[in-house]
């Protein structure tokens, strides 16, 4: 018969099966999740190199040593979420592409949820401008060139091919139709974040939107 002390050492190794591993695994995803929130937040308001990983720490009331169980480096984490940013921009415009409306309504769809984007979390967009493109030293080692936002770049790309096939935007090379289309989008959030705009930002989604169809279309 076995001992108590075995039986109880049994029972814990049924505990260590693929259920406990997966809520174990779901509950670390969800902390990082929090993390790349809480970092995103703070990035955004401070600043790259102003921010430390001990200010991240302290507002998610962790430890530092605890944090870096989660992230190796204040890089590791600044390109977590960019990628973060990345997915959640391509998920949105996936849905646009998938719907069955004209390139027009399309492109008007993508200004409204950009534009209510910089008014409802406006660190998305201040994360992108103020560490992504202002510090790229950050981002040479694993996030070279357009690498970390290849989902965003990849449906934008994908908009752009349809548009074109289907005879409503005219052929020309990608980035140029990207500079223009993301041109507009940026000048107007940043002249929104600057406060210097007469009117909320989504007043002006029509009117930017009509304006990038004329300028795109074929």
């Amino acid at each position: 018969m076995p001992r108590r002390a075995d039986r109880r050492r049994g029972v814990g190794r049924q505990e260590e099966g693929p259920a406990v591993k997966e809520r174990r695994s779901s509950r670390k995803e969800a902390r990082k999740s929090e993390i790349i929130a809480t970092a995103l937040a703070l990035f955004s308001q401070n600043g790259f190199y102003a921010t430390t990983m001990p200010d991240i720490a302290k507002r998610m009331g962790m430890s530092v040593g605890n944090l870096y169980n989660y992230f190796a480096s204040k890089e590791e984490l600044a390109q977590a979420i960019i990628r973060y940013v990345s997915e959640m921009l391509a998920e949105e415009i996936r849905a646009i592409n998938a719907r069955e409306i004209s390139t027009e309504k399309k492109i008007a769809a993508i200004v409204r949820f950009y534009f209510g984007l910089c008014e409802e979390r406006p660190e998305l967009i201040e994360y992108f401008l103020r560490v992504y493109l202002a510090n790229r030293e950050v981002f040479s080692d694993g996030c070279e060139g357009m690498v970390c936002v290849a989902p965003f770049m990849t449906e934008l790309m994908i908009f752009f091919e349809e548009g074109v096939r289907c005879g409503d935007l005219r052929n020309q090379d990608f980035f140029s139709a990207f500079g223009l289309f993301m041109g507009y989008l940026g000048g107007m959030a940043f002249l929104g974040g600057e406060k210097i705009l007469p009117r909320d930002l989504g007043a002006y989604s029509d009117e930017i939107a009509a304006n990038i169809y004329r300028a795109l279309k074929a």
